[in-house]
């Protein structure tokens, strides 16, 4: 799911600095933290994608918080997010998620 081709999948990149600081610190490696949530959000957004979630109305974001490490950020129509709220209740409750 990695690639130049997926214009839906914001590299996060605009937001390296954590919540819209918009400063770097020197000597913070903020690409290697991204990196690994570039992982993890691709994964996530496999994820989605398997549990019919178009990328339009929920995705996993990659981004670094003030220290560099890696955070994925989970965004998307409110909608989305309540089904998947359902979905993963279901399968707390042994269910298997919510229809």
């Amino acid at each position: 799911m990695s690639g130049s081709g997926e214009g839906w999948l914001s590299d996060g990149l605009d937001d390296a600095a954590g919540m819209g600081s918009g400063l770097w610190v020197r000597g913070v490696d903020y690409m290697a933290g991204w990196r690994v949530a570039r992982e993890a959000a691709d994964q996530l957004n496999f994820a989605l994608l398997l549990a019919e979630f178009e990328p339009s109305e929920l995705r996993a974001v990659a981004s670094t918080n003030d220290d560099g490490r890696g955070v994925v950020r989970l965004v998307g129509l409110p909608g989305a997010a309540v089904r998947l709220a359902g979905l993963l209740e279901g399968l707390a409750d042994g269910g298997g998620g919510a229809p």
